[in-house]
């Protein structure tokens, strides 16, 4: 069994335990927060008694074999470096870190102290998304990706009473573009690796993080691609990769479950796969496969595809003029 402890007592985590159970080999060992009576509360969810207030009780010694983190993106860095420093394998949720300096800080923790380190991005490790890779040679040469993912947030209702949450505070290393415009540009990334050039725009709100944006991008090949993401207003629309046979419609580019080609003599294939509806449960079984076979990088989610994915957000932030004191911490650290 791969012991786990979980940092985060958040909704996304109870999602990932749901998911990880049904994955042979997973055992949830401990859970941290930092108070007490929320860790237990937690804790009890899942019928577990070790609860923890203190990262290093959990990471040092014989107690767990990976780390889950789910906390707010600032502290991620901090909190990962700490668990692979003590010999732990570490599995962080999207996205990895503030910015690329704290992703490269963290790669070559990974590295020096011979741990697995994976960013939980789900939809790259999903069968609907295997399939549209596999698939991508019927549409013959590709020149557009449309990605979009827009979902009005319930957060936002009490940041325009005045209550600004962690989803829309600067601090937390947040924003529209960090929390869902990620689902995205990973899959480009993935696809069709780095661009040549970035173009972004966006709405920055009061608080210093970005209520949503667009992503303009272009590739030596021929081909572009356009993201639309946001945090203050709904879109139904699906997403799409074109090309001069046919185009690869996906209804949900963060969680695709059907996918079709539509050819351009108007016949459609659908080319959707079985897949369990606990999303997470692939990225789990991808982390822990690695494990038991002794592998210390992703093949799917890599630390190229991540570090590019950073180097792109860092750069549309630029753009956007959005700045997070984690920035600023990180060009002090670089100036030393």
């Amino acid at each position: 069994m791969i012991r786990f402890g979980v940092i985060g007592t958040n909704w996304i985590t109870e999602r990932f335990i749901e998911s990880a159970n049904l994955v042979e080999d997973f055992q949830l060992e401990a859970v941290y927060s930092r108070t007490e009576p929320k860790a237990k509360e937690f804790a009890s969810k899942f019928g577990i008694t070790n609860t923890v207030t203190s990262i290093e009780k959990m990471v040092t010694g014989d107690v767990v074999d990976a780390v889950y983190i789910a906390s707010p993106n600032s502290y991620h860095m901090e909190q990962a470096i700490q668990c692979m420093t003590n010999g732990k394998h570490v599995i962080c949720e999207k996205p990895l870190a503030s910015n690329v300096f704290e992703v490269n800080k963290m790669i070559q923790t990974a590295r020096a102290n011979n741990v697995l380190l994976m960013e939980a991005l789900k939809t790259t490790c999903l069968p609907n998304f295997q399939v549209i890779k596999d698939n991508m040679h019927k549409i013959g040469k590709v020149r557009r990706y449309n990605a979009n993912y827009c979902q009005y947030s319930s957060r936002y209702d009490k940041y325009k009473e005045g209550i600004v949450l962690n989803a829309f505070d600067p601090t937390f290393s947040n924003g529209s573009l960090m929390d869902i415009g990620i689902y995205c540009v990973y899959p480009l990334v993935t696809l069709f690796g780095e661009p040549n050039s970035v173009s972004a725009a966006g709405i920055k709100l009061e608080s210093g993080v970005d209520g949503q944006g667009s992503i303009l991008l272009s590739y030596e090949c021929g081909m572009d691609a356009t993201i639309i993401f946001s945090k203050i207003a709904n879109s139904n629309l699906p997403s799409e990769i074109q090309g001069e046979n046919g185009n690869i419609v996906i209804d949900k580019i963060h969680t695709p479950e059907h996918v079709e080609i539509h050819y351009k003599d108007g016949t459609v294939e659908d080319i959707t796969v079985p897949q369990r509806n606990e999303s997470m449960y692939y990225e789990v079984k991808e982390f822990i496969d690695l494990i038991k076979n002794n592998v210390l990088e992703s093949t799917i989610n890599t630390y190229e595809r991540t570090f590019t994915t950073a180097k792109l957000l860092e750069e549309s932030r630029k753009q956007m003029g959005i700045v997070y004191p984690a920035d600023e911490k990180a060009r002090m650290e670089k100036d030393k």
